[in-house]
C-alpha cells in the first residue's frame, strides 16, 4: 500500500477529503516546480478553503431562492435615470449589513426594484451573507 493511499482515509477522517480533488495535481505541480513543502501545503490548503468557499456560496444561494441571477453590473441606470446610482452602488458594498441597517427599495412598477433587490442579496451572499429572495 503506498502513503497516498494511507492518506486517504487520514484525509477522510479530518473532513479533508476535499484535498483529494486536487491532491495529485498539486504534488505533480510540487515536483515540476521545486516547491518548499510550505508552499505546497499552502497551495493544497488554500484549494480546500476555495472549494469549501464555494460550497458555502452555493449554500447561501440555493437558500435564498432568488428568482434569477441579477448583478449590479446588469442593471441598467440610463433606463430610469431616477434611481440614485452612487447610493445603489454604496449598498452593493454591504456595509449595511455590518451595520445592522435595512433596505427598502421602493418606486413605480417596472424601474428595477426586483432587479436591485436581488442583486443587492446576491451580492451579500457572495460576502458570506446569508439572505432571503422571496
Amino acid at each position: 500500500m503506498s502513503t497516498y493511499d494511507e492518506l486517504v482515509p487520514v484525509l477522510k477522517k479530518l473532513r479533508l477529503s476535499g484535498l483529494l480533488q486536487s491532491l495529485e495535481v498539486r504534488c505533480r505541480e510540487a515536483a515540476d516546480a521545486n516547491l518548499s513543502l510550505t508552499e505546497f501545503l499552502y497551495r493544497l490548503l488554500a484549494d480546500e478553503v476555495e472549494r469549501r468557499d464555494g460550497k458555502q456560496l452555493d449554500v447561501r444561494l440555493r437558500r435564498a431562492a432568488f428568482e434569477r441571477p441579477s448583478t449590479l453590473e446588469d442593471f441598467d441606470f440610463s433606463f430610469n435615470v431616477s434611481v440614485p446610482r452612487t447610493k445603489v452602488l454604496e449598498l452593493g458594498t454591504c456595509t449595511f449589513v455590518e451595520r445592522h441597517e435595512n433596505v427598502l427599495v421602493v418606486g413605480p412598477a417596472g424601474v428595477g426594484k426586483s432587479h436591485l433587490a436581488q442583486a443587492l442579496g446576491q451580492r451579500a451572499c457572495r460576502a458570506g451573507v446569508a439572505a432571503h429572495g422571496g
